[in-house]
């Protein structure tokens, strides 16, 4: 079907008819079971869920900038009934095609947004949100205004104390934009972010050693007193167990690996 920024195309899954991948100008952008809408398929939305899974339970507020097939956010509210969640897409007609096509939460439970995830985000409300979820692509990367300083505040400002910025960045050997974005989120989330288990790093074992192309997850937490109990601490030892009991084991850095993966 023709799009706002190209075309769009629905795959079957053969062995599994009821799982389709979108594909966006001829790259898979989501993956969806219409029959599961807890399934996730890609292995770093996979990842995404782990992390959210040490939030404290109940609903949550969710910015998803890419929303794509919005499969991470059939993934949330089935995990987490009524919660509310923006989906921003810069493809008008994309967002009302799967809105039509997949069996997304309607509005205001799942609201969609035509426009550029970096102007939505300025619009934003200082900490209106619990998470904001990046994954935005111009070809094989992040464009580069969702992916600088002015990004990073930016996403800092929306979320509440406590609350994550999950990041998805594609990179290749040596992961140099992994490694700079690492840094420039230490920056705007504040000294001792990486020291207090506030900044992360997530991906599969083999991109992490630099041996192939690949997604990385980031993950920043927005400071929070110290007295409250909504926040996620990625030094947790049951996030790294349900990180190393995906389907494709994961490793996460912290602490004084972060700081080492960063570098200068």
């Amino acid at each position: 079907m023709p799009i706002d920024t190209g075309t769009a195309r629905v795959e079957r899954d053969p062995d599994h008819p009821d799982r389709v991948t979108l594909h966006v100008n001829g790259v898979p952008s989501s993956a969806l079971d219409l029959a599961d809408p807890g399934f996730l398929a890609f292995e770093y939305m996979q990842q995404m869920a782990a992390v959210l899974a040490g939030l404290p339970d109940g609903p949550l507020r969710v910015l998803h900038l890419g929303a794509a097939g919005c499969a991470l956010a059939r993934h949330v509210e089935h995990e987490r009934p009524d919660s509310r969640q923006l989906g921003v897409d810069v493809d008008a007609r994309l967002l009302e095609l799967v809105r039509s096509w997949f069996a997304l939460p309607r509005s205001p439970r799942l609201r969609l947004r035509a426009d550029d995830a970096g102007h939505a985000l300025a619009s934003l409300a200082p900490g209106s949100f619990d998470v904001v979820v990046r994954d935005v692509f111009a070809g094989d990367r992040t464009p580069d205004h969702l992916a600088d300083d002015a990004f990073a505040a930016a996403a800092h400002r929306v979320l509440r104390p406590g609350g994550v910025l999950l990041a998805n960045c594609a990179d290749r050997p040596p992961l140099s934009l992994a490694r700079r974005e690492t840094a420039t989120l230490a920056a705007a989330f504040g000294p001792g972010a990486a020291a207090d288990g506030r900044l992360g790093v997530v991906a599969e074992h083999a991109v992490l050693k630099g041996r192939r192309y690949g997604n990385v997850v980031l993950v920043a937490v927005r400071a929070a007193p110290d007295d409250t109990d909504e926040v996620v601490d990625l030094h947790d030892a049951g996030l790294a167990r349900r990180l190393r009991s995906l389907p494709v084991p994961t490793r996460l850095l912290v602490g004084d690996e972060l700081t080492r993966f960063a570098g200068a």
